[in-house]
């Protein structure tokens, strides 16, 4: 099987090999010394239980834990430099949030500044659904779009915490958001790039945990909650929040028409929980269709449906035919839309083993980590207790979900995090449980497949390494080096970006900020000699410089032709 765009698996076996060395170094200590393993271990579950009784201040532990532990290891990991096309879409719709508006007008130069997943007409925007570009905002307006980042993952932290009291005693549930904290919010790229995770995965704890509280007290704040979450999910990851939805919705109604029915009246059923559900949530959905309005035209056409109608060609889900190729003004959407994404599924049987291939090492390296497989005997009793069959299902519609669409990143499946942690700290229970005559074989595996993650992260820290698959974090700083350059001469500057024969479609450099005409240094593309001309003409005030990523992206100089043009004159 011969895959387009492989994984690189070198990563995991290298993490595979040190975990192997790590397990059996912790293993054989805590068997060859069971009693002070014990005595540690005790202690720990000791202080953890006295911190455990004190919700509030847990909360906020693990809040300022995950944001002043990432601000101290900025030495090691800097703040990231955006370099995924998906990231600098993000980036454009902070930026018009920080402009106060929810769209931009579309540009008269727009072929020259295309970009990927932005969308052009009606309105000059981001494809993607706003509550990303909203917590960038919030760090733009802060400082730095990554403050937002920081402070989102804080969140996602404390509220995932909440949503495990519901569901477990108070010092899993603690322990739950330190393991949530180590895997994401130190060296995971959801802290470390601009794509996000954080959101959906806060919408989907909010979810969980207070739907577990409304079945044993509806009350008025969890019914807020519950809507607060579907409101998260519906405007972070509407697809994936869509299935890990509605089994709790079901169960919701199963519950507000069956068993509540015996406990509670009608009418404080309705004004404690279902009237308050469904006014938040009519908000909602007239908040969405006035920003689809003002991004399309049109309240129910999405943005993102709209740049799938505009640009793609090729199917979004496995069981869709491919349209017929699609022209463009330029190379690089050419290369991208016409050729790689054709290329990476062609639906054939091969295609799709690749495609399963490479989510499935990705889901792995951003939720697990081999320390994992420890926890496996837990699993039989995991799988037959009947309280966890809810998480279990919206984690297999999630996961059914992820697998039916062509292109499927880990943070798409962000709204299970919540249930992905449950679950682990499940078998880890069951698994503490187990032991033999001698030893308590159970316990030890259980401390061994945490202190994995400890060890895991604290490599990663200490080697600068970012996520092991995504390089969005460790992103080429050369555009960055270039926009600051050209931010510290005087005059206004326009760069046209020429790319080689042999570009990689990912790295493109060619995007721009909300206010285009406004802005000191605007990227361009170079197209054709009539284009170009056209473009320089509306740009007559600036300085235009040329740039090669592709040949030296060092390089910066004053603007000259191509090469083949004068040879075409």
């Amino acid at each position: 099987m011969i895959c387009p765009d492989p994984p690189d698996l070198e990563p995991l076996r290298q993490t595979l090999f040190s975990s192997l060395v790590g397990a059996a170094v912790l293993l054989a200590v805590q068997f060859a010394f069971p009693r002070a393993a014990a005595r540690v271990s005790a202690l720990i579950w000791r202080m953890l239980g006295s911190l455990a009784r004190k919700p509030w201040l847990c909360g906020l532990l693990l809040f300022l834990t995950v944001v002043l532990v990432r601000l101290a290891i900025l030495p090691r990991l800097r703040v990231p430099v955006p370099g995924i096309h998906d990231e600098f879409s993000y980036l454009l719709m902070a930026d018009t949030f920080a402009h106060g508006r929810l769209s931009n007008p579309p540009h008269p130069m727009w072929i020259s500044l295309e970009a990927f997943h932005i969308n052009f007409f009606p309105r000059y925007a981001s494809m993607y659904p706003p509550l990303q570009g909203i917590v960038l905002a919030i760090g733009q307006l802060l400082g730095n779009p990554w403050i937002g980042i920081g402070l989102s993952c804080g969140a996602m932290v404390a509220v995932i915490y909440w949503m495990l009291l519901a569901w477990v005693p108070s010092r899993w549930a603690l322990l739950g958001g330190l393991i949530v904290w180590l895997k994401f919010c130190v060296t995971s790229y959801w802290i470390n790039s601009y794509w996000g995770g954080a959101i959906g995965a806060t919408g989907g704890a909010l979810l969980l945990g207070a739907l577990a509280r409304i079945r044993r007290k509806p009350t008025l704040r969890n019914a807020l909650l519950l809507s607060l979450g579907l409101t998260l999910l519906a405007n972070s990851r509407p697809y994936e929040g869509l299935l890990f939805s509605l089994p709790a919705g079901l169960y919701f109604l199963y519950w507000f028409f069956g068993a509540a029915s015996a406990r509670f009246t009608l009418s404080t059923r309705w004004k404690t929980v279902q009237l308050p559900i469904l006014a938040v949530l009519l908000l909602t959905v007239a908040g969405m269709a006035a920003y689809n309005r003002n991004l399309t035209g049109h309240a129910l056409l999405f943005p993102e449906t709209l740049n799938v109608q505009t640009y793609h060609s090729a199917p979004m889900f496995l069981f869709e035919a491919s349209k017929p190729p699609l022209q463009y003004h330029n190379q690089q959407f050419e290369e991208f839309y016409n050729g790689w994404e054709r290329e990476e599924f062609d639906h054939t049987w091969e295609s799709v083993k690749c495609l399963t291939w490479l989510k499935t090492v990705r889901f792995f390296s951003a939720f697990g980590w081999w320390g994992v497989f420890l926890a496996a005997p837990g699993f039989y009793w995991v799988v037959r207790n009947p309280r966890l069959r809810l998480p279990w299902i919206m984690l297999a519609l999630v996961v059914a979900g992820a697998y039916v669409v062509v292109w499927s990143n880990a943070h798409y499946a962000s709204p299970a995090t919540c249930v992905a942690v449950l679950l682990y700290l499940q078998l880890l229970r069951y698994v503490r449980q187990m032991r033999g005559t001698r030893w308590r074989w159970g316990a030890i595996l259980a401390r061994t497949s945490l202190l994995l993650l400890l060890a895991d992260t604290a490599t990663a820290v200490v080697r600068k390494q970012c996520d092991t698959f995504y390089w969005t974090c460790q992103g080429d700083v050369s555009r960055l080096v270039v926009q600051k350059k050209l931010e510290a001469l005087p005059g206004k500057h326009l760069v046209m970006v020429r790319y080689g024969e042999d570009h990689n479609i990912h790295d493109d450099w060619v995007f721009n900020g909300a206010d285009i005409d406004g802005q000191r240094v605007v990227w361009a593309r170079e197209i054709d000699e009539e284009q170009d001309a056209t473009l320089f003409q509306y740009f007559r005030d600036r300085k235009v410089w040329l740039v090669t990523p592709d040949t030296d992206n060092t390089y910066l100089a004053p603007y000259t032709p191509a090469p083949d043009r004068d040879d075409e004159k």
